[in-house]
């Protein structure tokens, strides 16, 4: 019984958080006739007023995220031509990584440094832990299928404190940009920051939600291996 209690819980730790940033995100997703434009249109706007005129912004299917290498603030279809509350706070969101760069911000540089390189390490995480049962099988040596074993979960761990390290740089992104340009600029009036600010939040809580999920697979691997 407590296993099963132990295991509702563990699920609930990490999926409670995406249904909390989805939520967040669809509750705000309502057109506004009275916005005077759509998020893509502000993030351009807003660009241009910081001096970034040589950052793009583009309609991606890839989700919203800002890409440092190719100076591009990218967002889905419904933030990119929606005229919502979502649409503009993500949008501003993402022009806030572009202000990040444009201002040499270190995490974000960190972040950018490494993002590749963790993705790699993920796929060779991945491999490891599917070798291992072959690699004990053919050699039985205890030793090596423990290497293996550490090897693996110490990549797969590694993808959990990336996205762990991300946060700051997502708070900064949403409350030291964002929401301050939303607000000293009116393009929101008084009475739709608190909804923005909520927005924000889980704007930039989506990594936590991601790094949740790393664990449930390495939990996963564990169970299987054992």
């Amino acid at each position: 019984m407590l296993y099963v209690i132990g295991g509702l819980a563990l699920l609930a730790l990490i999926f409670l958080p995406q249904v909390w940033v989805r939520g967040a995100i669809a509750r705000h997703s309502k057109p506004r006739d009275d916005f005077p434009g759509t998020g893509g249109e502000l993030a351009r706007h807003l660009l241009d007023e910081a001096g970034l005129q040589s950052v793009k912004v583009e309609q991606t299917t890839g989700g919203d995220h800002y890409d440092p290498r190719d100076k591009t603030v990218r967002l889905s279809t419904a933030n990119h031509d929606g005229r919502s509350l979502s649409a503009v706070a993500i949008a501003a969101h993402e022009v806030g990584h572009a202000l990040q760069d444009a201002d040499g911000y270190g995490p974000l540089k960190v972040r950018t440094r490494f993002a590749g390189t963790v993705q790699k390490i993920e796929k060779v995480g991945g491999v490891i832990m599917l070798a291992t049962p072959m690699i004990a099988a053919i050699t039985r040596a205890p030793s090596i299928i423990a290497f293996e074993l550490a090897a693996g979960l110490l990549v797969l761990l590694s993808s959990v404190a990336f996205h762990l390290i991300t946060l700051p740089v997502e708070l900064d992104a949403s409350f030291g940009r964002a929401l301050p340009i939303l607000k000293s600029g009116k393009y929101l009036d008084n009475k739709d920051l608190p909804a923005a600010s909520h927005v924000l939040k889980a704007a930039a809580f989506t990594y936590i939600s991601v790094a949740l999920v790393s664990l449930l697979d390495i939990a996963r691997w564990l169970r299987l291996l054992r």
